[in-house]
């Protein structure tokens, strides 16, 4: 072999063996770039629940507020509503007495006329004063018996009435916005229990319709 083919194959073997190494770098670098793509979708999927997490947990905040504030309003709002509820209850007392003292002067012979008026002049200022507030009777006379607002304190046997009418009132009950401050003290209205004559005479009176 002449040293210049010699030369020729050497030659060519050292392009031969550079071309493979530029193969394999090739191949390592197109390896490397694949596993940098996925390491970037792989932190990219983390990063994308983590925000996905932070927004759900944001919601939930922002509804756990929300929810906060409209508590908080309906509290303020039922306190400012009920908040002289003890000081009427209290006057209350005071409304009772004086109508029991219009009730029993304009039920006397010589009652004192300036005196029955000048009460019942303090007792329409107080009801005045209970109108501000939201503070109403609760309507029981001939109304039908309700035990959410009336409280049966005897019952009275008559045909006058249907059964379970709110013939007389003892007490006044009262509203306050939508709460029953004190239930109205009441008697309510019985069927009137028929006697053994009353029963014979009912039973002769079918007896002679019969025939």
């Amino acid at each position: 072999m002449t040293d210049e083919k010699k030369i020729d194959i050497d030659v060519e073997t050292k392009e031969v063996d550079t071309a493979k190494k530029g193969l394999k770098k090739t191949g390592a670098a197109k390896k490397h770039k694949k596993d940098l793509i996925k390491e970037m979708e792989a932190k990219l999927k983390t990063a994308q629940e983590e925000s996905k997490q932070t927004y759900d947990r944001l919601l939930r905040v922002s509804a756990e507020f929300e929810n906060h504030k409209k508590r908080s309003a309906r509290e303020m709002e039922e306190f400012r509503k009920f908040a002289n509820e003890s000081l009427i209850k209290e006057m209350l007392l005071v409304v009772d007495n004086l109508e029991r003292a219009i009730n029993s002067s304009s039920d006397a012979e010589q009652a004192n006329s300036g005196l029955v008026q000048g009460v019942d002049i303090t007792l329409k200022e107080i009801l005045k004063i209970f109108e501000k507030f939201n503070v109403k009777p609760v309507e029981s006379l001939k109304k039908r018996f309700d035990p959410s607002f009336h409280q049966a304190v005897m019952t009275e046997e008559t045909d006058d009435y249907t059964e379970h009418t709110v013939i007389n009132e003892l007490q006044k009950g009262y509203m306050m916005h939508d709460r029953l401050l004190r239930p109205a003290m009441v008697v309510v209205s019985m069927p009137k229990v028929k006697s053994n004559d009353e029963k014979s005479t009912s039973i002769e009176n079918k007896d002679n319709k019969i025939d």
